[in-house]
């Protein structure tokens, strides 16, 4: 069932059938046209617990759409860490960046849960990487106001693993328990002894955010070994210094990345996890023919 919201009021609605045999599903942030039932339909039409009062007909074309999770229509991806319990996944965080340069959409660093640790070092790698990073405590409602100011007029998306508190930012926003009220779209999966639900909050007018299932792990298979290093921002300008055309940047000599990494000026730490994303990558290449 999806709740669909109009400028009236919302429905609760269900999609036409035709949709999986186009092998197309709405998705959570999708614009769609919807056909209303009638009263004897309404009153003969009910699921999960709800009646429902429309149909889905027709999915308007998309400016983009996420795979994990399953959003569309995002002008932004709020990529959200904890400073301390979970430690910070840095790893994790460059898989997420690099996705989110691979398909286009603007990604922003939150570090949540600041009254447990110091988190400036991160700040400051990923500031001088060329990401937008803010540091928060949901807890002691610190960083709220500057958050709220990234988010207004766009459709942003939360992201990060289990427990670093992206539902608590949220309710840090609205001032009270997002669970109460405020969603406007909402899409259940159900599956043995699991339950994933990504819902879209309107926080003001033209103003939503999209609050996604916490994950364990972050597979970024849509890119390319080969096409990696352009997904590190940092890395552009120092491509064009390789010797070789296709340079790994791993094992070669006269490598441009390698000598900015030696002369500081790309992090040695954002190598390393480079590496072990590309050698996942290529594992996985050699895997797939298999």
């Amino acid at each position: 069932m999806y709740k669909i919201k109009t400028e009236e009021k919302e429905y609760n609605a269900y999609a036409r059938g035709k949709f999986k045999n186009e092998e197309i599903i709405p998705l959570v942030g999708d614009m769609v046209e919807i056909t209303l039932l009638s009263e004897d339909q309404i009153s003969n039409s009910e699921k999960n617990n709800a009646t429902i009062d429309a149909v889905i007909e027709r999915i308007l074309p998309r400016k983009n759409s996420l795979k994990r999770p399953k959003v569309a229509n995002v002008d932004q991806i709020i990529f959200i860490l904890s400073a301390k319990h979970p430690k910070p996944d840095l790893l994790m965080l460059d898989k997420q960046l690099a996705y989110a340069e691979f398909i286009g959409i603007e990604p922003i660093i939150i570090i949540n849960k600041m009254d447990l640790a110091n988190c400036e070092e991160i700040k400051k790698l990923y500031t001088q990487v060329g990401y937008k990073t803010l540091i928060a405590s949901a807890k002691e409602i610190i960083g709220i106001d500057e958050i709220k100011e990234i988010l207004r007029n766009k459709t942003s998306v939360f992201s990060g693993n289990s427990g670093v508190g992206k539902s608590s930012i949220i309710n840090a926003i609205y001032g009270f328990n997002k669970t109460e009220e405020g969603e406007v779209s909402k899409k259940n999966k159900k599956g043995k002894n699991t339950t994933t639900d990504t819902k879209l909050y309107e926080i003001e007018e033209n103003t939503f955010i999209a609050d996604t299932p916490g994950f364990s792990s972050f597979e970024i298979s849509e890119i390319e070994s080969s096409e990696l290093d352009k997904c590190f921002i940092e890395f552009k300008e120092k491509i064009k210094n390789c010797e070789f055309i296709g340079c790994t940047h791993i094992k070669e000599e006269n490598c441009g990345i390698k000598e900015a990494v030696k002369n500081g000026e790309i992090s040695e730490d954002r190598y390393e996890r480079y590496c072990t994303i590309y050698e996942e990558l290529k594992d996985k290449e050699k895997n797939r023919w298999k």
